[in-house]
């Protein structure tokens, strides 16, 4: 399967052609939609949109094949006397969910009610979802699917800015530094449009060194490859800040005068001497040299880390670490140099910003900061002490199915095949006294539900996104979606309603997000001088942009393209931050924080019963849990199935032969996929996809080990033996 989709220029006479962007990952690449018969679309270039230039892979230019109604949910399905899901009205659908969570609520208390969100949900709908958890179902048990992506990233980057968002700068300022160490990430097939941009690094002179214990189709584009054990990547870190440290290659200056608590964090450094962290990693001295000295060389360069470094129980801890080799060479804050991350789904980023998350309110605000909940109530017209406090994270909501939570609204979201200790988890949502889901498709999670309500698709809303690097973008609707079929906005208003609250959940995604624009003013993630009509005429504008302020002190968010209708206010609205940390981080004192780390093993290590390591990933062809993916014949096509990738050593230790059936069994079960054999992996690991069910499904295997602080599962390595399935 080719990187980038083939996809055609708008012939004359066309009608003109929508433009909008693509339903997957964080690029978030520019595209337009044509109508065309069917109730469809086609997918026309787009190349006045910077990040992608017109190049599309091939999820994203044949994602229309996803609206055809062969495809996707067309009518409610409620659960029959027989157990069966069976076509029902929209009333009947609504009455049901709506009945179900009172009688619970009544019976068990709010906390008894979850709601479960979705990274690829927009702006709006996470908005939205986030309110009607705390101010209709008065619950604090709300996380989503996001949490599994970039939280040890936000965690860590909090902990050391004072911000996070994924990427501090622009897509384009990655070329033109001269450096990048890429910890964990496979763009090559995560994100392809992303790889034009590594390619002109390498054209302008810079370098590139990849962290990966497989030899990727990225990694194979890289000056440098490291390949450590899995699960030792903090290990790594810190081995090349020893260095640092010891050839005298600290940028004291910038230490002195731009962060704290570095003599802490070298001390930590220190104790990770180089012929210690080669036992660790298996990475050389001699690799380890040489990759501190292509990150030194040069002026300026970049860390950006991903799934890889981020999905372990020490995520928060490893992220750190890459954060104070950024500082300590005085790669932070600066031009064309910093530490970023390659968020992962659609709109993680917009999605945790405002409310989705346990523990966070709209505007990035801390859902225990009192000043933060004043600000967000009055915008409800809610009393404050009324908003619930933190809930359970991801995994810990899901592990609670059934006991403490007895009913669940999952909204965009598979965790059948995407959580961790996936087999548990399905038994848990099983246990639910009652399920509703709402899905464009009928997922390996709405299969389970009492109730499935089939929601709009991207080409058929209008709506916001927010992507890697913190551009907030325009969804625009193409087409009108097919009879049966209501957006999610549509579904909160009746539920709402349904629920006794009248007013405060509008169904025009615009009137949500201006509501949006006020509940984030002040906040770190502010997006009050943004509008739609700004966004219909730019590429987008970077968080944060607050309004202009308006002459009586009020935040200004009153009038439209960012500017307020007041008399005498300022007109001149705020360009937006494509460039974060500049002048002063976003700390108290304006200063960058070290943190001192140090290695520890991962949760699980192998032993005799499960000798080998287990790490898991995405193909390009198949995106998240492929609940939509799979849908298509293409894609399916190019990646039918799962696999395990192994090495020959390990292979002709079991005997296997390429193709043959393996069963991988962890602690948590078994699963069984064919072999792929290829000396790009190390022997001591295994890797498999995690885009199917069944008995194909990674997820069953892996560790929901969480990090203390993002509680990220340990997603990235865990303990297997592998033999062959007879």
């Amino acid at each position: 399967m080719q990187n980038t989709g083939t996809h055609r220029t708008a012939a004359p006479g066309t009608a003109t052609p929508t433009p909008t962007h693509c339903p997957y990952c964080a690029l978030q690449c520019g595209m337009s939609l044509a109508p065309v018969e069917g109730g469809t679309v086609e997918v026309f270039e787009r190349t006045d949109f910077p990040v992608n230039r017109g190049a599309l892979c091939g999820k994203g230019r044949t994602a229309p094949q996803v609206l055809a109604p062969g495809a996707r949910l067309t009518s409610p399905l409620v659960r029959s006397g027989d157990g069966a899901l069976v076509p029902a009205g929209w009333d009947e659908a609504l009455d049901r969910i709506a009945g179900n969570l009172e009688r619970t609520r009544a019976r068990y208390g709010a906390d008894a009610l979850g709601v479960f969100g979705g990274g690829g949900l927009t702006n709006e709908k996470a908005y939205a979802l986030g309110k009607f958890a705390r101010v209709v179902l008065g619950t604090s048990q709300i996380d989503y699917n996001g949490r599994f992506c970039m939280s040890s990233a936000a965690a860590a980057g909090t902990r050391a800015f004072g911000l996070d968002r994924g990427l501090p700068f622009p897509l384009e300022d990655i070329p033109r530094t001269g450096c990048v160490i890429l910890v964990g990430s496979n763009p090559a097939e995560t994100m392809p449009p992303f790889l034009r941009y590594l390619t002109e690094l390498r054209e302008n002179g810079g370098t590139l060194i990849v962290v990966d214990p497989r030899r990727t189709k990225t990694a194979e584009q890289a000056d440098l490859h490291l390949a450590p054990r899995p699960g030792t990547d903090l290990a790594l870190a810190l081995g090349m800040l020893h260095l640092v440290v010891a050839e005298g290659r600290v940028d004291r200056a910038y230490v002195e005068e731009r962060t704290s608590g570095w003599e802490e964090a070298r001390a930590a450094a220190m104790a990770h001497w180089p012929e210690y962290v080669e036992r660790i990693t298996g990475v050389s001295v001699p690799e380890l040299r040489e990759a501190v000295r292509m990150f030194c060389a040069p002026d300026t360069a970049m860390v950006l880390t991903a799934r890889g470094p981020e999905q372990q129980a020490k995520g928060t801890d490893t992220v750190g670490a890459w954060i104070n080799l950024c500082l300590a060479t005085g790669r932070a804050g600066r031009p064309l140099s910093g530490y970023g991350c390659l968020t992962g789904q659609g709109n993680g980023q917009g999605g945790r910003e405002h409310g989705q998350k346990a523990d966070q309110l709209p505007g990035y605000r801390k859902l225990t900061d009192p000043a933060a909940r004043r600000h967000v109530a009055g915008v409800w017209g809610v009393d404050p002490d009324s908003l619930p406090g933190p809930g359970r994270s991801a995994y810990e909501l899901l592990d609670a199915l059934g006991t403490d939570v007895r009913s669940l609204l999952v909204m965009g979201s598979n965790p059948v095949v995407s959580a961790p200790r996936a087999a548990h988890v399905e038994g848990r949502l099983r246990s639910l006294d009652f399920l509703a889901v709402c899905d464009v498709v009928l997922s390996e999670t709405a299969a389970l539900a009492d109730v499935v309500l089939p929601v709009t698709q991207w080409a058929e809303e209008t709506g916001t996104t927010t992507n890697l690097e913190g551009r907030v973008l325009l969804r625009r609707r193409a087409i009108t979606p097919p009879d049966g079929v209501r957006g999610d906005l549509e579904v909160l208003h009746s539920l709402a309603g349904r629920l006794g609250v009248e007013k405060g959940f509008p169904t025009e995604p615009e009137e949500v997000f201006e509501e949006l624009r006020r509940a984030s003013a002040g906040g770190p993630a502010d997006y009050s001088g943004i509008d739609y009509r700004r966004l219909a005429r730019e590429n987008g504008v970077f968080w944060p942009c607050p309004a202009p302020p308006a002459p009586d002190g009020t935040d200004g968010t009153d009038g439209t393209d960012g500017t307020t209708d007041v008399p005498g206010a300022g007109s001149v609205p705020h360009p937006g931050t494509p460039r974060l940390f500049l002048d002063r981080f976003a700390t108290d004192d304006g200063r960058a924080r070290f943190v001192p780390v140090a290695h520890r093993p991962s949760a699980e290590e192998p032993d005799d019963e499960y000798p080998v390591l287990l790490t898991t990933g995405r193909v390009v062809a198949q995106y998240q849990s492929g609940a939509q993916t799979r849908r298509v014949a293409e894609l399916n096509a190019a990646a039918p199935g799962p696999f395990v990738e192994l090495h020959p050593r390990l292979a002709a230790r079991l005997g296997a032969a390429e193709g043959d059936p393996l069963a991988v069994v962890s602690r948590r079960g078994r699963a069984v996929a064919p072999a792929r054999i290829t000396t790009g992996i190390r022997p001591d690991t295994v890797f498999m996809p995690f885009h199917w069910p069944g008995e194909g499904r990674a997820n069953t295997l892996t560790n929901p080990a969480l990090d203390p602080t993002s509680r990220m599962p340990e997603f990235k390595v865990c303990a297997v033996r592998v033999e062959v399935a007879r």
